[in-house]
């Protein structure tokens, strides 16, 4: 049942593989490469990252209005949440339907330097960037030394 890795064949951990996919399809898990990401409720994707003067948030969610995003900060936990209506439903039979409809909730915890005081946000291209600046009392200050 197993192999190891020799001139092509399938390796232990293609079975690992195999067999993590197959649970996922049987506990109800979204298969991997889905259009979703990779696991349920990771929906709208996320990118953090960070810079010394503050931390970009990405949420990739096209096709929403953005008047009916939900961004908050509160004890370095950012809530997004939304909703996008759903299409008008006309007398026909669907065999795969990808698109999210309905209500979602994301939260993550922000770094504790964060200034919940000081955030920008934009929506374009379906793309949600919030830039939340850090404290400058927190920072590190170089020192010169003479």
């Amino acid at each position: 049942m197993f192999t190891y890795l020799t001139n092509g064949e399938r390796s232990l951990f293609d079975e690992f593989d195999r067999l993590q996919r197959e649970m996922d399809q049987l506990f109800g898990g979204w298969p991997r490469g889905a259009i979703r990401g990779g696991r349920a409720g990771a929906f709208p994707p996320i990118n953090i990252g960070a810079t010394d003067d503050a931390v970009h948030v990405y949420v990739y969610a096209p096709g929403f209005d953005a008047s009916r995003f939900d961004v908050t900060i509160q004890q370095n936990v950012l809530s997004i949440g939304g909703s996008r209506a759903p299409e008008p439903r006309e007398k026909r039979t669907w065999y795969l339907r990808e698109r999210f409809e309905g209500d979602f909730r994301r939260a993550v915890t922000l770094p504790e330097d964060v200034d919940p005081e000081r955030v920008e946000a934009s929506y374009r291209n379906g793309i949600l960037h919030l830039v939340i600046k850090r404290r400058a009392a927190v920072r590190p200050r170089q020192i010169p030394i003479a």
